[in-house]
């Protein structure tokens, strides 16, 4: 993977999609640490005050053509259950390092939860409840008191476990409809028919939380700007606070991975003119751009996390799939996108009974976290206050990003009339998102990506 700095001689243009860049550094660059640090030193020194909290259900029904997440299909042999047990073991060790310096009272609180997967809603509602009372009673977290983000599916979005989030706080809902014609769902491996898509949304939005958010993707095969505007109006005619437009990937060790597809370059060239008019559609809808992927509706209340809060410092994650960050090192456990790896992952963490260590991960040293506070600040679209980076490193993107920041400039990436003081990306930047990313990744983390081995 290389990333040329300059535009100066014959590099090619770069392509718009490399990667998703929703967490940096990436787990394909995390190792097993040696020394396996406890977690009650490496939170120690760290604010406490405002975490986040990040549960992960690593379990679907079925899996998506495009889905390289953490998650396995099906639980046999009350599978649920020990993982369950496996969660609130992990909890407890995690609260306990939390307060092994004597903080007590406010000194540990949250500011913000989310339930992941996999599919969390995969659950029954009395497991939710159970996963409820582990973020509540062990990590100390008030879900009714603070923002709580929950993903579900057409198929698991019942009325008995939407009762039971609505009930617990949650305030927002974000479902995976991905497309509302048949056929490209079944092109995506992601069978389901719209009259059960629509009666889903119709649950979600008789339970009153107040923010729904409705995933939708471009770029199937067969998909075309009529069929698009299809899935949009659909989605739009729920008024759903939020949308994310995603572009189609087709990556390795996913059942579409193993796919011809288009060429690439006709393939870009459509997945961009879907993203353009999908964009436009929502701008003239009402809609504000969050970000390349992320719009919300410009009365909408926010009380869901915005595309850049899986990047803040001071994130708890528990569960096997899970990320939790410090201010210098992120970690987690082994990472799998073959279904033989990802079962063997959860039947391990299952069984296992000391949390207390970090296994996986990778530091963050002061070269990572400026690049990292750089993606997560210029891919949105309001941009980045530069005080605020020079109140945290002391310097400016411009000195330490100077052929990075000239290339994107060169590009046309970077919006030129911003402003003093503001450092943002324009139109074709935010379209980009995909391609300025990655090259904005350090050689040490591209390195370890690349001699990363799927499994």
């Amino acid at each position: 993977m290389t990333h040329p700095t300059s535009t100066t001689g014959t590099a090619p243009r770069p392509r718009p999609y490399e990667s998703y860049v929703y967490a940096y550094p990436h787990k394909t660059a995390y190792r097993p640490l040696a020394d396996r640090p406890a977690l009650s030193g490496l939170w120690a020194g760290e604010r406490k005050d405002a975490l986040s909290l990040y549960l992960h259900i690593p379990f679907c029904e079925v899996r998506c053509g495009f889905c390289n997440l953490f998650t396995r299909i099906g639980v046999p042999d009350e599978l649920t259950t020990r993982y369950l047990d496996a969660l609130d073991r992990q909890a407890t060790a995690v609260a306990d390092a939390l307060h092994a310096d004597g903080t007590t009272g406010t000194g540990v609180s949250f500011a913000a939860a989310a339930f992941g997967g996999g599919t969390p809603t995969f659950l029954t509602a009395g497991e939710l409840e159970r996963l409820c009372d582990i973020a509540e009673k062990r990590m100390g977290a008030d879900l009714r008191a603070v923002p709580l983000s929950v993903e579900t599916s057409p198929s698991t979005a019942t009325a008995d476990r939407l009762a039971v989030l609505a009930e617990r706080g949650a305030t927002r809902l974000s479902i995976g409809v991905q497309s509302f014609v048949e056929e490209e769902a079944r092109a995506a491996v992601r069978p389901q028919h719209r009259s059960d898509v629509e009666a889903a949304l119709g649950r979600i939005r008789d339970t009153r939380i107040p923010v729904l958010n409705i995933d939708l993707i471009y770029g199937i095969d067969g998909q075309t700007p009529e069929s698009w505007r299809l899935s949009l109006d659909a989605a739009l005619a729920w008024r759903p606070e939020e949308l994310y437009l995603y572009p189609l990937y087709a990556r390795p060790l996913t059942p579409l991975g193993r796919r011809a597809h288009p060429g690439e370059a006709g393939w870009d060239a459509q997945r961009l003119d879907l993203y353009r008019r999908g964009r436009d559609h929502l701008l003239a809808e009402g809609y504000e751009q969050v970000s390349m992927r992320m719009f919300r509706r410009r009365d909408a209340p926010h009380e869901g996390a915005d595309d850049y809060a899986c990047q803040t410092d001071g994130m708890i994650g528990l569960g096997c799939g899970a990320r939790s960050y410090t201010s210098e090192l992120h970690y987690s456990f082994d990472y799998a996108v073959g279904m033989r790896e990802i079962r063997n992952i959860i039947d391990d963490y299952t069984r296992t009974e000391d949390f207390s260590r970090a296994e996986v991960g990778r530091a963050v040293d002061l070269d990572e976290a400026r690049r990292r506070h750089l993606l997560q600040s210029l891919l949105q679209a309001q941009g980045m206050a530069l005080e605020e980076y020079r109140a945290r490193f002391g310097s400016l993107p411009a000195d330490d990003f100077p052929a990075e920041l000239d290339r994107f400039a060169g590009l046309g990436w970077l919006d030129a009339g911003a402003g003093p003081g503001l450092l943002r990306l324009s139109p074709e930047g935010l379209a980009h998102s995909d391609a300025l990313g990655p090259a904005l990744f350090s050689p040490a983390v591209r390195a370890a990506m690349a001699a990363y081995e799927p499994k």
